[in-house]
């Protein structure tokens, strides 16, 4: 009698845990041996005919639709919709039974299943799904990125796109963001860096240091804007974006207009932080790519109320001296003249120009600027030290007074190619630095009031050497010579190959 009594619920005990697993749904953790063919646990499907690729979307975020956790969750493969777990009385166990849908896809592992028999599926059709959730690239496939005579792909609609080329979500007013993504998709290092993977995923980080989900997040999108195997020819930045207003505190929105170069130098430096980077130029691919050196040299300006004398001594004394400061810089901040304020009749569409290299000899170490404050005035002139691979111009047009927000229209001419921003270094710097001359490779372009406008962005493809105009979904080939018509805000240049 004793024995039967202490056997007993050593019998019923691992019944119990396996049911729990089930209403858990974290069953994964149980299948630990290799998948294989022979094993009666896996095994082909029947309904793999009912797969609906049009409808599946892997760019938003992996939370089941019912319960809303991002636990174990899994993607049917018929109507595309998330559930959590796949053990009965599950999300998904349930839909499987209700709706008639067999085929699954666990989000983290990869792994497809069949409910309700509870099957894993081994079949290599399936790869093409694995490959849409997960695009990976290898050293060669980068390295053919910037080749000649890039290869389109086709969607399952049958729609060619061109990898890299691919159109961006607008959720409600992220256009702002959208164009800078864009952008940064087309400097070459930044995106070798991101579509490997293994570059950042052993970077060690404090336990609870999930800033790093921000990198995760634009990896993650890289990878889809140049996944040569699209189901669809856009992508929906809805999860990076999700990152970018967490880890902003809501700075930047997806429901509200912003700034282009606001978002730009927050994001960028948070990617450097994000990786470990430090002050050193070679901390992370951000700083090896876009960070320039700068000698700013600032000098107050004496109260204009003193006579000569009173001037003199002044500015003999230690606070009037001139100061140098080395800075380093992420872009460079060009200022556009003042548009005239009256026009007669003859003028009134007269749109005033500028040169860049007007722009650029703010630069140069010798032109001076005055700059107010609250209780002095300074004079400042910058000198470049050091030039990146990659330089960002930022044409400041939008100026904010006491009561609205103006914009400068001022059309700013530019070469594409072969821009020497030697022209502004000094000759040992210039010396110092070699090849000064460098290619527009993005231009970012605001249209329409300072408050209602909207933000498209130029891109070249440098496999094939055609420039693409894209704003959101809409992507269109453009001239090079109709780029320098528009009102430039944001540019990236690349310093020539020799």
């Amino acid at each position: 009698m004793s024995g039967n009594a202490t056997e007993e619920p050593a019998e019923k005990k691992p019944k119990l845990e396996e049911s729990n697993k089930e209403n858990t749904g974290n069953e994964d953790d149980e299948e630990l041996e290799t998948p294989s063919a022979f094993n009666p646990k896996y095994r082909v499907c029947p309904y793999l005919d009912t797969i609906n690729r049009p409808l599946l979307d892997f760019d938003f975020e992996k939370l089941c639709s019912i319960s809303l956790t991002r636990i174990n969750v899994y993607a049917c493969l018929v109507c595309g919709k998330y559930f959590q777990g796949r053990g009965t009385n599950t999300h998904a166990y349930t839909h499987s039974v209700a709706e008639a849908h067999h085929v699954f896809l666990n989000l983290q592992t990869l792994r497809f299943y069949c409910l309700p028999d509870n099957y894993e599926i081994i079949d290599s059709s399936l790869d093409d799904i694995k490959f849409v959730l997960n695009p990976t690239f290898s050293p060669a496939d980068i390295k053919n990125l910037d080749k000649a005579d890039p290869k389109y792909s086709r969607t399952v609609d049958g729609t060619l796109y061109l990898p890299g080329v691919v159109g961006l979500n607008n959720i409600k007013a992220n256009d702002y963001c959208n164009v800078v993504l864009h952008a940064l998709s087309h400097v070459g290092p930044l995106r070798d860096y991101f579509l490997r993977e293994q570059h950042y995923a052993k970077i060690k980080r404090p336990p609870g240091d999930s800033i790093f989900n921000l990198v995760q997040r634009f990896g993650e999108l890289m990878r889809k804007m140049w996944n040569p195997r699209n189901f669809k020819a856009h992508v929906s930045p809805h999860e990076m974006l999700q990152a970018v207003v967490l880890w902003s505190n809501k700075r930047f929105q997806i429901t509200e207009q912003g700034d282009p170069i606001d978002f730009l130098s927050w994001f960028l430096h948070t990617l450097h932080r994000a990786l470990k980077g430090t002050k050193k130029v070679d901390s992370s691919v951000i700083y090896k790519t876009f960070l320039g050196e700068m000698k700013i040299y600032t000098r107050k300006i004496p109260p204009v109320d003193l006579d000569d004398t009173q001037k003199s001594l002044l500015l003999a004394t230690e606070e009037y001296q001139e100061k140098c400061e080395i800075t380093n810089f992420l872009y460079l901040t060009c200022d556009l003249p003042p548009p005239p304020l009256f026009t007669d009749e003859f003028r009134e569409n007269i749109i005033p120009q500028v040169n860049l290299y007007q722009l650029l000899s703010k630069f140069n170490g010798t032109t001076e600027k005055e700059y107010k404050t609250y209780k002095d005035n300074f004079l400042k002139r910058f000198e470049v030290a050091h030039l990146p691979q990659f330089i960002i111009l930022y044409i400041k047009r939008f100026t904010k007074n006491t009561f609205f927000l103006e914009k400068n229209p001022t059309i700013v001419n530019f070469p594409i190619k072969n821009v020497d921003f030697g022209d502004i270094l000094s000759i040992q710097n210039r010396e110092k630095i070699g090849n000064c001359k460098y290619n527009l490779v993005a231009n970012i372009v605001h249209d329409g009031e300072p408050n209602k406008g909207t933000y498209r962005v130029h891109m070249l493809h440098k496999a094939n050497g055609q420039w693409y105009e894209m704003q959101d979904l809409h992507v269109t080939e453009i001239l090079p010579q109709m780029i320098t018509l528009t009102e430039s805000y944001i540019q990236i240049y690349e310093r020539c190959t020799e």
